[in-house]
């Protein structure tokens, strides 16, 4: 017999998904079957693989050893690389990451590798994640950015923070923002609704004026905040959120992203334009009744600008807005095991002139309510 407790990272799911994970190459009929004998209980009780798991639940297996042994599998996991991930907030369910352009936000073939990748690796060499512990629950990224869109990323460190900050930013209770530097000038705040179709073989996508079979309905909101050399600096509010729909959506209106190759202008310009698409994900903004994450509840946070970001805008002579920095929560840039990094009790500037603070300080956050 084998007792199984179940955790934080376990609950919050049925019974039958959580057997699915832990004896991973037993089929179904077989666990509903165990389920059906009282081979498997919950609670010392016969359970049907419905029950929604809570934390200190117990699971029994009366099984031998040797049943566990051959469907409980012990599965190769490829490691990622040592990066530096520069997290803007972190508590017991939920990471802000600052992604950098160049790095997929998820997997988009199984060789790759991705900002989930980095962070599980981040949490198993702190320890607060373990092997095992991996069998019921991965650490997985709450929104995505394209490659080459830098910026806030949410992630799950719990089942609970995965679930509630991917609900959130799915029925956009949670508000997101990014600058973009569009070609020509735009004056007014305003917003546009149209069409977005997605051709899954190029993965590109149309922008259409009016509904169509297979089209989804987009809204994007813009106002400008600085206008220079034939460029304009917006901040985007991003209402509904599907693939490439900022970048495809403002060169659908006559202003394409600065560096954008693939829904971009060709011709050539007067200004030598960035390799990549000029778009950054800066801003998040929590709602106030938050009773499942109430850290969070009301509290706006950014992420600065890249280094590349920052140049182009000051080749233009282009004004960011400084609460990118003044407003900012407090950010801990976490080193992992390959770089030294300056500790203080206090914190202290990196390179960058960045605030860095320690793991004593880091759940401190300013509220910009």
């Amino acid at each position: 017999m084998k007792l199984i407790t179940i955790g934080a990272n376990e609950a919050g799911q049925r019974l039958d998904k959580f057997l699915n994970k832990y004896l991973d190459a037993a089929g179904k009929g077989f666990l509903y079957k165990m389920l059906r004998k009282k081979n498997i209980t919950l609670n010392g009780k016969k359970a049907e693989g419905m029950e929604m798991l809570h934390p200190g639940d117990e699971v029994r297996l009366f099984l031998s050893d040797e049943t566990i042994a051959k469907f409980h599998t012990v599965k190769q996991r490829e490691t990622a690389p040592a990066v530096s991930l520069d997290i803007i907030y972190e508590d017991r369910n939920i990471l802000l990451i600052n992604k950098p352009a160049g790095m997929l936000s998820q997997k988009a073939r199984p060789e790759d590798i991705s900002l989930c990748e980095y962070l599980t690796e981040d949490l198993l060499r702190r320890g607060e994640l373990t092997e095992e512990g991996l069998r019921a629950f991965r650490p997985g990224v709450c929104n995505r950015l394209d490659r080459n869109t830098s910026g806030l990323v949410a992630a799950g460190k719990s089942l609970t923070g995965l679930q509630v900050m991917s609900r959130l930013l799915r029925e956009r209770c949670a508000g997101k923002y990014y600058l973009a530097i569009v070609s020509g000038t735009i004056a007014e705040k305003t917003g546009h609704q149209a069409w977005l179709k997605k051709d899954e073989k190029t993965n590109q996508v149309t922008i259409l004026s009016r509904p169509e079979e297979g089209a989804e309905r987009i809204e994007t909101e813009y106002e400008p905040l600085d206008a220079s050399g034939g460029y304009t600096l917006l901040r985007v509010h991003l209402l509904t959120g599907k693939t490439h729909q900022i970048r495809a959506h403002l060169a659908y209106l006559g202003h394409p992203l600065a560096g954008d190759r693939k829904y971009g202008r060709n011709a050539r310009t007067a200004i030598r334009e960035p390799v990549r698409q000029m778009l950054h994900s800066y801003e998040l903004v929590m709602p106030a009744n938050l009773p499942e994450l109430p850290e969070l509840a009301g509290k706006n946070f950014f992420a600065a600008p890249p280094a590349d970001f920052r140049r182009f805008a000051d080749t233009l002579g282009l004004k960011l807005p400084g609460k990118t920095q003044q407003r900012t929560c407090y950010r801990r840039e976490h080193k992992l095991p390959t770089g030294n990094m300056r500790r203080s009790e206090k914190g202290e500037q990196n390179s960058h002139g960045n605030l860095v603070h320690t793991r004593a300080s880091r759940l401190h956050t300013r509220r910009t309510d």
